[in-house]
């Protein structure tokens, strides 16, 4: 199973994650912003609070989620670790 090990909210919408199997990846979150409860989340200071869920998905204060098989599917921008 994916879980997301670690997670860096940067600027734009966009997240850093680290998954379980090393794999690293950072992901454009802006698309699924906006509307009903997420348009909240356009507040930077509000986006910057994503955090990791016992299930190793990530969520945010309202509730907002993601499970980690989404994220690890969803096109991305891959990095090499160093």
């Amino acid at each position: 199973m994916n879980e997301v090990v670690e997670i860096k909210a940067l600027k734009d919408y966009r997240v850093w994650l680290r998954f379980k199997d090393d794999e690293v990846k950072i992901v454009n979150l802006r698309p699924f912003l906006g509307k009903g409860f997420t348009a909240e989340l356009l507040d930077p200071s509000k986006f910057k609070k994503v955090f990791i869920e016992p299930g190793g998905g990530i969520a945010w204060e309202n509730g907002y989620d993601f499970c980690p098989n989404f994220l690890k599917e969803l096109e991305g921008e891959k990095v090499e670790l160093a």
